[in-house]
């Protein structure tokens, strides 16, 4: 079913999509130089006039924060706008959109004058420029105030529908909007307490354990806030596009619900290698992690169930006869390619994240590049693939443009899911032999002029830099297509359209499926038993404070005035 939007409305939504899927141009780009410095290809830290920890910084925050936050504010709008049939007021849009930019601007200033190479967790000590702090708050305010509109947009649609199951999309990113206006009321204290006058220069020192713990909070339910997007589009699209029908509707209901009670409270494993966390916190950390895996072991087997149903439907015979009869190449039909490249990438980033989830192998693993390798499994697995595949779909329906070079967008997530496992399995392997992450290696243990130099690294790092070169051959198809879509001219009348998926079975409605209230109270409970002990063990080891540092140096800032 095609609906129309208003014009203000998809100038929003749009510029959500380019500006972002521009600034990944400088993410890219950076990217590949990381693991050109890591592979001991470059001897020094900095390279055209960009430094390494400064471009490590760039790389982390507009692919993991810009382009995510951007994307999931216009994904929300169009779902909400063509599930609810009802747009989102456009004053609150427009501020949204423009706090979101003007957010952006401040961070990007800070982070390209070299005042702010905090990488994208901006841990203290790790001092930045007061703009990068002020321009990440206003980008997460900005997402706020567009998830009001919508919750107003809701509200109307519930007093004009009683009775009505909600839409599963809708309830799929009201769940992950939920999880996203609590994760960050922490974040936005660190920055605007903590940080901020630090940085300015009101208070000399900064409580690392508490701001990590507050980040952290934050930060592990951020990888939910990324994955919510793809997750709606494979519960609702996937099987539509796949030429079958969802297995279970109640099962994405489910999923999603458990993501809303288990996002936030596992922010503390991250911090599983400080000593400020007693062991009682960790174990509750840890059995919290293995629960959150359950909602994405339903989704899999809830995949595989409608992928199935959907190659035999298609005339598939044998036990996996059904793989060979979906639609893997069709041009037409682009988004497969995205989803189902995602999704198998999310088999091995998923797995490897357990692994994590153990408070002893962590300590093997932890500050290697073990993390960096399942960290682009997730990341640049299910989340980036659907959020270019998608962004590269509404472009084309909401200007009425042909999508050029369809070859190209087809080729994009296959080459990519090669350039993902070559890429995270050199990172994972280096990890698992003691290679460092966030490290400039060709500065020292890549440099065979180093007394510090490891050869049994170099097969490693080389593997690692095979990978990032064929993703950024495939990223770079992915932009002509896409910048080429941009400029191309109107074919067709624009329009929003998603491939909407039918149930294979008519399912008993479950009211427990249709009703926030009691999970809202259970994620505030489960909140409070996991942060509660953490921030009191923050509190309590606690020294005086950090004095600020940067990347390179291992004294403070100040160490002439402090010492």
């Amino acid at each position: 079913m095609k609906i129309e939007v208003s014009k203000p409305l998809k100038r929003i939504i749009l510029a959500e999509l380019i500006i972002p899927v521009t600034l990944l141009l400088f993410g890219i780009y950076h990217g590949l130089m990381q693991v050109i410095y890591r592979s001991g290809l470059i001897h020094s830290t900095t390279e055209f006039k960009i430094d390494y920890y400064q471009g490590l910084t760039l790389h982390g925050v507009i692919n993991a924060v810009v382009l995510t936050t951007f994307f999931a504010v216009a994904f929300g709008h169009a779902t909400i706008t063509y599930y609810l049939k009802k747009e989102p007021g456009i004053l609150m849009s427009r501020i949204s959109m423009w706090l979101m930019i003007t957010g952006t601007v401040m961070a990007a200033a800070a982070m390209f004058s070299g005042t702010s190479s905090v990488l994208y967790t901006f841990y203290p000590p790790l001092k930045a420029n007061p703009f990068f702090y002020l321009g990440a708050a206003l980008l997460v305010v900005g997402s706020w105030v567009a998830f009001w509109s919508w919750l107003k947009v809701y509200m109307q649609w519930r007093k004009e529908n009683k009775g009505v199951k909600m839409p599963l999309a809708v309830l799929g990113t009201i769940v992950n909007f939920t999880v996203w206006q609590v994760c960050t009321l922490a974040v936005a204290y660190e920055i605007l307490v903590l940080l901020l006058p630090w940085s300015i220069g009101l208070v000399p020192t900064v409580n690392v354990p508490l701001a990590r713990a507050l980040f952290w909070f934050f930060g592990h339910a951020l990888v939910y806030f990324w994955l919510l997007p793809a997750y709606i589009m494979y519960y609702t699209m996937l099987p539509k596009i796949a030429g079958g029908k969802l297995f279970s509707d109640n099962a994405g209901r489910l999923a999603f619900f458990l993501f809303l009670i288990l996002s936030v409270p596992v922010g503390v494993h991250h911090q599983f290698s400080e000593p400020a966390f007693d062991k009682g916190v960790k174990l509750f950390q840890s059995i919290l992690t293995f629960a959150v895996v359950i909602p994405s072991f339903i989704t899999a087997f809830t995949m595989a169930a409608s992928l199935e149903y959907a190659g035999r439907k298609r005339g598939a015979k044998g036990l996996f006869g059904w793989m060979k009869k979906l639609p893997y190449w069709d041009k037409d039909n682009f988004l497969f390619a995205y989803f189902i490249c995602g999704l198998i990438l999310f088999i091995f980033g998923g797995s490897t994240g357990i692994i994590n989830a153990s408070y002893s192998l962590n300590n093997v693993v932890h500050n290697t590049d073990w993390m960096p390798g399942h960290f682009h499994m997730t990341v640049a697995g299910p989340v980036f693939l659907a959020i270019i595949g998608m962004s590269l779909y509404i472009l084309s329906k909401l200007t009425g443009k042909e999508v050029k070079f369809k070859s190209f967008a087809v080729i994009t997530p296959y080459l990519w899911l090669i350039g993902v496992l070559i890429f995270s399995s050199g990172l994972m392997w280096g990890g698992l032999i003691g290679e460092p992450r966030r490290t400039d290696l060709g500065m020292t243990y890549l440099n065979p002029d180093n007394p510090l130099y490891r050869p049994d690294w170099v097969p490693t790092t080389m593997l690692a830099l095979v990978g990032g070169i064929i993703m950024t051959v495939s990223a770079i198809l992915f932009f002509i297509s896409f910048f080429a879509t941009v400029f191309a001219k109107k074919s067709f009348e624009p329009h929003l359209e998603f491939p909407t998926s039918e149930v294979l079975h008519e399912e008993k409605e479950l009211s427990i499926l249709g009703n926030f209230r009691p999970w809202l109270v259970i994620m505030i409970i489960a909140i409070l038993l996991a942060y509660i002990p953490a921030l009191m063990d923050a509190a309590k080891y606690t020294g005086e404070g950090a004095p600020a540092f940067d990347t390179n140096n291992p004294l403070p800032v100040d160490f002439d005035k402090i010492f």
